[in-house]
């Protein structure tokens, strides 16, 4: 039964998103308003489809920005592609994966290359989305977990905090916004999730794609919290390894109570209160 469910559901991923493909291809190449909202409303139904239950605490930033969070893999990104209209930051060979590769350029993620000369470029491109208001997501452990703990956050994948974006009312720089994010496996058919059932959910090490999406379909419904934590900038941190740390220490904390079940009662995502301000996004744009 358990087969027949996963099969089930990874027929209907695909004829969707193959129907979607297309879309999101005219959007983005276009410069729809639409290239932002198909992928939100995409991966919302994504996460009902694959039975993630996600509850949010706190409030994601609008306008461009960037978000630093803990990373357990790929469930990573339609989980936090469904609770805010975001893009993604992440390495090259992303985008050389088969299929997924192609999602992700088709959600407009910036893929960082490891040349110098490229690099700059790279950088410059993410001034011109922060410039243009997208929220830019990146995951600063540099590789993903378990899901039972965070990783060091490196400080180097956090130097995109130090493009300025002009200048305050004060004639002083203007630094990116910078929003800690944890995410927290929390819950498998409606109990609280053990540690030694993160794995089937979460992906790292050497573990194999497609076998480990298969086995996460078989084994059913989970309950994630994704909590929002107050943004801060590298000057209030007072330097890029400084607002690494913060962002480490606000992700570990929020993780760790989540996981704990310490935290009040999460608030579950509201379709209604973001699509209506995607709406307006796209109308303003359009205009």
């Amino acid at each position: 039964m358990t087969k027949l469910r996963a099969f089930s559901i990874l027929l209907v991923f695909v004829v969707v998103t193959l129907i979607l493909l297309p879309l999101q291809w005219a959007a983005v190449k276009l410069r729809l308003p639409a290239r932002r909202s198909i992928p939100y409303r995409y991966h919302r139904f994504v996460c009902r489809l694959f039975g993630v239950r996600v509850s949010v605490l706190g409030s994601p930033i609008r306008g461009g920005g960037l978000m630093t969070a803990n990373h357990t893999g790929w469930l990573d990104i339609p989980i936090l592609s469904a609770v805010a209209p975001v893009s993604f930051v992440a390495k090259i060979e992303v985008a050389q994966w088969p299929f997924f590769g192609t999602l992700a350029r088709l959600q407009r993620t910036i893929f960082i290359r490891r040349e110098r000369g490229k690099a700059l470029e790279d950088r410059d491109t993410i001034r011109r989305r922060l410039l243009e208001g997208d929220a830019l997501v990146l995951f600063p452990e540099g590789t993903s977990s378990d899901g039972n703990r965070v990783l060091p956050f490196r400080s180097a994948l956090l130097s995109a905090a130090e493009l300025e974006l002009g200048e305050d009312a004060a004639h002083h720089p203007r630094h990116a916004s910078v929003q800690p994010v944890s995410i927290a496996l929390v819950g498998l058919h409606g109990m609280p999730m053990g540690r030694e059932n993160r794995p089937f959910y979460a992906w790292y090490g050497d573990m194999e794609l497609v076998p480990h999406l298969w086995e996460a379909l078989k084994s059913g419904p989970m309950d994630v919290i994704v909590e929002f934590h107050r943004p801060m900038t590298i000057d209030e941190a007072g330097g890029r390894k400084e607002l690494a740390v913060r962002c480490e220490a606000a992700v570990r904390a929020g993780l760790t109570a989540a996981l704990s079940g310490s935290k009040v009662e999460p608030q579950p995502v509201r379709d209604e209160a973001l699509i209506e301000a995607l709406n307006e996004a796209e109308t303003e744009e359009a205009a």
